[in-house]
């Protein structure tokens, strides 16, 4: 139980649904670092005494900084953007936290995320939830079926307006509490100034493609490919147009933009590494499916080509801003067939 609306109804349906609940609440971040996590605490401790279940305090703030946090930092001082939140999923909630429920007898972990599982054949695929603008599959990519098959998606066929409404009417405290968009555990905060405390910003020249200075940023880590906001580099004179963030040159501290939307900003391929392929790998090494390369965003029409342990996905239509570091998760349509990082395009 996170202390959102969400993890909260799913105790309650469950519970409905007979089975013996006990709430679980992580704490993932040093103590002091996040503020938010005492409030988080007391919501878990208000549902479970309505919902009349016991509780408890797991504490994998080491386990989060080693597993998760240092590949985070790493990838942004190499200049790509990572996922935190795939990773957490896991190693994290899914690895030490489900370790940890089956060890004090457990039969199932239960979260609020909105996915699906379905069981055929003895093996287990990961699907949509039924309420596709909140789904999160993309986060569950990484995945495996030992993971799958002890977990529980008590949201997967309900919108999140009935969650809301099933929460107003049982009165609980978490039932007007905003969905958490910061990162992973670490909380609602400005992103620049938190990365500053483990990343050094040193500043660099802005150059556009013909290698024109035209102004100077702040860091390359803290830009992200196809940004526009932030670079305060408007009104120069003799051009006209946005610009946006096409390249990160990290060895040379240098930020690459460009104005409007096409040439650098689009790409027609990539390729991914340590796929994981739900619930094993395609029966052909080259298939048609469809695929997203973050999570807001529409499944597009791709053709993969499996080869050396590499996954290629050719895109039907030109993408635009594909960023080294994020999952490439692929779908036949509501099945996720799986995900791997983004370590090159083309």
């Amino acid at each position: 139980m996170s202390g959102g609306v969400d993890s909260s109804v799913a105790a309650y349906i469950l519970k409905e649904q007979g089975y013996n609940v006990i709430g679980l609440f992580m704490k993932n971040w040093q103590e002091g670092e996040n503020c938010s996590a005492e409030q988080d605490f007391s919501d878990v401790s208000k549902v479970c005494s309505v919902l009349d279940i016991p509780y408890y305090t797991v504490n994998y703030s080491k386990e989060y900084f080693e597993k998760v946090f240092e590949f985070f930092l790493a990838e942004y001082k190499s200049g790509r953007t990572p996922n935190p939140d795939v990773l957490c999923n896991r190693e994290i909630k899914f690895g030490n936290f489900l370790e940890h429920a089956l060890k004090i007898g457990a039969d199932f972990v239960a979260t609020g995320h909105y996915a699906k599982i379905e069981q055929k054949n003895g093996l287990y695929y990961l699907k949509k939830a039924e309420d596709k603008s909140k789904d999160q599959s993309y986060f569950l990519n990484q995945l495996n079926q030992q993971q799958l098959s002890r977990v529980i998606f008590p949201l997967c066929d309900i919108l999140k307006q009935k969650v809301r409404e099933i929460a107003n009417k049982l009165k609980l405290s978490t039932a007007e509490k905003k969905d958490s968009t910061g990162l992973c555990f670490i909380g609602e905060r400005n992103f620049k100034e938190f990365l500053q405390n483990y990343i050094p910003m040193q500043k660099g020249k802005i150059l556009t493609l013909d290698n024109k200075c035209i102004g100077e940023h702040d860091g390359v880590m803290f830009y992200t490919i196809g940004q526009r906001k932030g670079l305060n580099i408007g009104g120069i004179a003799g051009s006209s147009g946005r610009w946006f963030v096409v390249d990160k040159d990290v060895k040379n501290n240098v930020l690459l933009v460009q104005q409007n939307e096409g040439g650098m900003l689009l790409s027609k391929s990539l390729t991914a590494e340590n796929f994981n392929f739900i619930p094993n790998m395609p029966k052909s090494p080259e298939f048609e499916c469809s695929g997203k390369f973050r999570y807001r965003e529409e499944d597009k029409k791709v053709l993969v080509k499996i080869k050396n342990n590499k996954v290629y996905i050719e895109f039907k239509v030109l993408e635009r801003a594909v960023t080294l570091g994020q999952y490439a998760v692929l779908y036949d349509n509501d099945y996720c067939l799986g995900g791997g990082v983004i370590v090159n395009k083309g």
